[in-house]
C-alpha cells in the first residue's frame, strides 16, 4: 500500500497531462501512486496512459463524460494511500511537495491537511513572478504564518487562502466527509474546504511555493464563467453560518454572484434569466444592474459588441 495517493483528473488534455504525471515522478520521495481518472476523453489520453509501464500509475477511464466532481470521486475511491492530493491535469507539483507536506502529517497527528503556497504560470508553462506575488497577496497567503491555521473556517471561506491542488490531506479525514459532493461542476473544492472546517478538522499552512497553477485562455470563456457562477450560487446556497459576520459575507457574495451571473447571461443571450438575476443582485451595484438591463434590450447579434463597449466605460 503506498503512503500517498496522487489523483489527477483529466479530460481531453493529453498535451498537459504528460507534464503533470512527470511532476509526480520527479518527486523526492517515491512511496506514491498516481490515479489518473479520465472523464471520457476523446483525444490521445488512452494511448498516453498505455505508454506508462510504472506499476504505481493507474488509469480509471470512463467511456462517457460523468461530470467533474464525479470523475474526481472515482479517483478518490480508487486511492489506497494514507495521504491524498488531487491536482489538475494542467498543473504541476514541485519536486519536494510530497516530501515536505507528508513530513508534517507524519509528525503532527492532530493535523488533517497541509496547505502550501503555489506558483502561477501562463498557458505556455512559464512562471510569472508578478502574477504569483499578486495571487499570494490577493488570497491572504502572504500574511498567513507557518503552523496550525487559526480559525480555519474564516481562512477557507472568507479569505479563501488554500488551493486544493496545493494541499495534502489525511485520507481518514476525507473519508469521514465522503470527499467532494456528487454532480458538482465547479466550486466543489471550496465546498470541501468549508465542510472540512465545519467538521472541526485541523489545518497547517506551509508558506512555500510547492505547486504550480496554470492560467490560460480556456478559463476566460464566457460559457466557462457562466458555469462557474451557477455553481458558485449552488455552493453559497448550500451553507449557512452561525457566526453572524461570516454569514453576512455569504449573503453579500450571493448578491454579488447574482449580479455577475445576470450580466453574463444577458451577454450570452439568456435574456429573461439574466434580467431576473440582475434584479436579484441589483443592490450590489445599481449602476451595473441598470447597465445590464439596458443592454438586455440590444438585439442578440450585437449584444457582445455592446458589452465590450460598455466595459471600456464601466470596467468589471
Amino acid at each position: 500500500m503506498p503512503k500517498i495517493s496522487v489523483c489527477i483528473p483529466t479530460y481531453n488534455r493529453a498535451h498537459f497531462l504528460r507534464g503533470a504525471i512527470a511532476s509526480v515522478m520527479a518527486q523526492t520521495v517515491s512511496d506514491w501512486e498516481i490515479i489518473v481518472c479520465d472523464d471520457g476523453s476523446t483525444d490521445e489520453t488512452p494511448e498516453l496512459m498505455a505508454s506508462y509501464g510504472d506499476a504505481r500509475i493507474h488509469y480509471v477511464r470512463h467511456d462517457r463524460n460523468i461530470g467533474k466532481s464525479n470523475n474526481m470521486r472515482s479517483g478518490f475511491e480508487a486511492a489506497t494511500g494514507t495521504y491524498f492530493v488531487k491536482f489538475d491535469d494542467d498543473d504541476l507539483l514541485m519536486p519536494e511537495f510530497l516530501e515536505k507536506t507528508s513530513r508534517i502529517l507524519d509528525q503532527q497527528r492532530e493535523v488533517d491537511l497541509v496547505g502550501t503556497d503555489h506558483w502561477i504560470m501562463d498557458g505556455a508553462g512559464d512562471r510569472n513572478v508578478a502574477w504569483t506575488d499578486e495571487n499570494s497577496r490577493k488570497w491572504g497567503r502572504s500574511e498567513l504564518a507557518e503552523g496550525m491555521i487559526q480559525d480555519l473556517l474564516s481562512q477557507v471561506f472568507v479569505t479563501q487562502c488554500l488551493q486544493v491542488g496545493a494541499t495534502l490531506w489525511r485520507m481518514k479525514a476525507l473519508r469521514q466527509l465522503d470527499y467532494m459532493r456528487r454532480d458538482w461542476q465547479s466550486c466543489e473544492d471550496n465546498d470541501l474546504f468549508v465542510r472540512f472546517a465545519q467538521a472541526g478538522m485541523q489545518g497547517y499552512y506551509l508558506p512555500e511555493r510547492l505547486m504550480t497553477y496554470r492560467v490560460h485562455a480556456e478559463q476566460q470563456r464566457l460559457e466557462t464563467a457562466i458555469a462557474h457562477l451557477r455553481a458558485k450560487m449552488t455552493y453559497l446556497e448550500s451553507h449557512r453560518f452561525e457566526n453572524a459576520d461570516i454569514e453576512s459575507i455569504r449573503q453579500f457574495r450571493m448578491i454579488e454572484t447574482q449580479l455577475l451571473l445576470g450580466l453574463r447571461l444577458v451577454e450570452h443571450g439568456e435574456t429573461e434569466n439574466g434580467r431576473s438575476m440582475l434584479q436579484a443582485g441589483r443592490s450590489h451595484s445599481p449602476k451595473k444592474a441598470i447597465a445590464g438591463l439596458m443592454l438586455s434590450h440590444v438585439p442578440k447579434p450585437f449584444r457582445k459588441a455592446a458589452f465590450g463597449m460598455v466595459r471600456t466605460i464601466v470596467p468589471g
